[in-house]
């Protein structure tokens, strides 16, 4: 199995682009897939500087649906029109951030949807022994924060998204399973107690932002929040890459508690 990080908000070793945005390439005996396409096509450029042949690209994977995990999709649907595409059917809804009194608008293009390759999802999807789709998250102990300027706008006016729209993949290949998630909106933990409740294990890596990176100083039931997911991360026996939107501070914090057992995924990466 091979795992590189194409697109990453931090930049590596490798002499490639970094942007806010997330993508993985996944390599398989039987597939060759993507998780997630970034924001935009800096994305396919590192593809090629990383030796990655969109041509053989068999699926794609959207973990939700927000820009900076979609932006990639229709160009990439231009250069391979075969690959499935795998979306939720609430990922094309309005989604907005209201931070400092501003509406942006960060959901996906319209215009995906009517791919004739998208594979329209609302439940649990197994593909295959190898690749498998579950969503269905309804926990929200250890909720980040950060979700709380995240709205979906609707005809009576803007509503808390509840991150319905948010899937997982699972990956079983050579003995391993990998859990993947983009930003983990729901919460780390809540999709590890759904994994678990679906697959009676513990993954043996999980690839995932953790949506706790903030750009002021956190206060301290924040910290706490970060702290207590991190203690209860390490009394399991996964390993945990981690980067986007989970923030370099924060990262710090849970590495102070986890040591080895998470690490940062900057872009360019090989993960596996």
């Amino acid at each position: 199995m091979k795992i590189i990080n194409l697109m990453e908000d931090t930049q590596g070793e490798n002499q490639v682009y970094a942007e806010h945005g997330f993508s993985i390439y996944i390599e398989t005996p039987h597939h060759r897939l993507l998780a997630d396409t970034g924001a935009s096509e800096k994305t396919w450029e590192n593809a090629k500087r990383l030796g990655v042949d969109l041509g053989s690209i068999d699926l794609v994977f959207l973990s939700h649906g927000h820009y900076d995990h979609s932006g990639g999709i229709l160009s990439f649907a231009e250069q391979n029109p075969d690959a499935r595409i795998y979306m939720h059917v609430r990922a094309a809804r309005d989604y907005y951030n209201l931070k400092d009194g501003r509406e942006k608008y960060i959901g996906i293009d319209p215009r995906i949807q009517q791919l004739p390759q998208v594979v329209l999802l609302e439940g649990d999807c197994e593909i295959d022994p190898e690749l498998s789709i579950f969503s269905g998250v309804t926990g929200r102990r250890k909720w980040p924060k950060s979700n709380l300027t995240l709205k979906r706008k609707t005809e009576d006016g803007f509503v808390q998204d509840s991150f319905d729209h948010e899937q997982y993949l699972v990956v079983k290949a050579e003995g391993k399973t990998v859990l993947i998630s983009g930003c983990a909106h729901n919460g780390i933990l809540n999709i590890l107690d759904r994994f678990r409740e679906l697959y009676g294990c513990d993954p043996d890596m999980v690839i995932s932002g953790f949506h706790m990176m903030k750009k002021t100083g956190y206060e301290a039931d924040e910290a706490e929040l970060i702290r207590d997911a991190a203690k209860e991360l390490r009394g399991m026996d996964t390993r945990f890459y981690t980067g986007h939107c989970t923030g370099i501070p924060a990262f710090e914090m849970m590495r102070e508690i986890m040591g080895e057992q998470v690490r940062y995924m900057h872009s360019g990466d090989r993960v596996w």
